[in-house]
């Protein structure tokens, strides 16, 4: 952790604003101390509090549920958080710049390029990526669901030597940290370190939306990515920054996948779902092969070509999801037949896969 030089470091609402709503100046200011600090590394910074700090110039007392007060929220929220980090930064002569993410902009080919080349763009010149969901537009349908998991993913778009995970806890217990007689777990080799251990969710501060759940789920996303992982509280940057014992280490699980397929198992919302016949089960989970029409059984929901579908096998289990090439009213006059016949009936725009194998991931390989 020493070397890492590419660092993503996530921050969430609870280390940056107050319960009532409304940023934390110091604490914002102390971050950036510690992150400027660092100038021998490249740092992306993951930052949540857009939604806690538009509450309280909106005159709302809490995180409003609905989703349109959310975005109205974020949208004056967004604006504030990006201008006292750049007021913070700018202390140490550093630039910064605002980069506002959907899955959607991260599960598709093009997309997902023209994020990495701005971000690696912005390291390169010298300024910090403020990365953040674009919470102004998303909808439940292509949100990532909270930033720890998002942090996870850019760690691994932008090719990250270490994910560090900043909280309001110093680390991961093996039960409530405020429980006497429990203890912090230094360092998880995997799955199994985990049995047994509870994990809580949201604080009481109720300005964010994830808790401890979601902090693991997101190291564990990056460790099988290849990406060690610490999680900590943001008034331990310093020594996590530094490669100093501190928090929960999470170790390498796995290697570096195809990267786009990452972000379509973890951050991609199913539109729709194809039902496969027992053969294109067998072709799609143990040959890695496309999806053709001939294996397609039946259709369900309704999707455009492009959106990410659930592969399932006849019993209703997901097995895959990919992006599909054909909208759901096109797909059912070509189920079962060859793309030959379909070419030759249809025209050459039909002689292609349903789903290409560059465009799906098994759910459970």
């Amino acid at each position: 952790m020493k070397d890492a030089r590419r660092i993503v470091v996530k921050v969430g609402s609870s280390s940056l604003t107050t319960a009532a709503g409304g940023l934390d100046a110091d604490r914002v200011d102390a971050l950036v101390d510690v992150l400027a600090k660092h100038q021998d590394k490249e740092i992306v910074l993951v930052s949540s509090g857009a939604i806690a700090a538009g509450l309280a110039p909106l005159g709302l007392a809490k995180r409003p549920r609905d989703l349109a007060r959310q975005q109205a929220a974020a949208s004056v929220g967004q604006g504030l958080l990006v201008a006292r980090y750049t007021a913070s930064f700018a202390r140490y002569g550093r630039r910064v710049g605002q980069v506002l993410l959907t899955s959607d902009d991260t599960s598709r080919r093009a997309h997902y390029r023209n994020a990495y080349r701005t971000l690696d763009q912005l390291l390169a010149m010298g300024a910090v990526p403020i990365v953040n969901e674009n919470d102004t537009v998303a909808t439940d349908e292509i949100r990532f669901g909270d930033n720890d998991r998002l942090a996870a993913l850019v760690a691994h778009l932008v090719r990250a030597d270490l994910l560090i995970l900043l909280s309001d806890v110093d680390g991961l217990y093996d039960g409530d940290p405020a429980t006497p007689g429990t203890s912090r777990i230094a360092e998880v080799r995997g799955p199994e370190d985990l049995a047994g251990v509870t994990i809580g969710s949201a604080g009481k501060a109720g300005v964010g939306t994830g808790g401890m759940v979601t902090k693991v789920e997101a190291a564990r996303i990056a460790a099988a990515a290849g990406i060690p992982v610490v999680l900590t509280s943001a008034v331990h940057a310093a020594d996590a920054l530094a490669g100093s014992s501190t928090g929960t280490h999470f170790l390498r699980t796995g290697r570096r996948s195809a990267d786009r397929l990452l972000w379509l198992a973890h951050a991609s919302t199913p539109r729709g779902a194809l039902v496969l016949d027992d053969g294109a089960v067998r072709a799609v989970v143990e040959r890695r092969s496309s999806l053709l029409p001939a294996g397609i059984a039946s259709v369900d929901g309704e999707f455009s070509a492009g959106d990410p579908v659930e592969l399932r096998d006849g019993e209703g289990h997901a097995v895959a999801r990919g992006l599909v090439n054909f909208d759901a009213r096109e797909i059912p006059r070509l189920m079962g037949r060859s793309t030959r016949d379909l070419a030759r009936e249809l025209g050459p725009a039909y002689e292609r896969e349903v789903v290409h194998r560059d465009d799906l991931v098994l759910l459970h390989p």
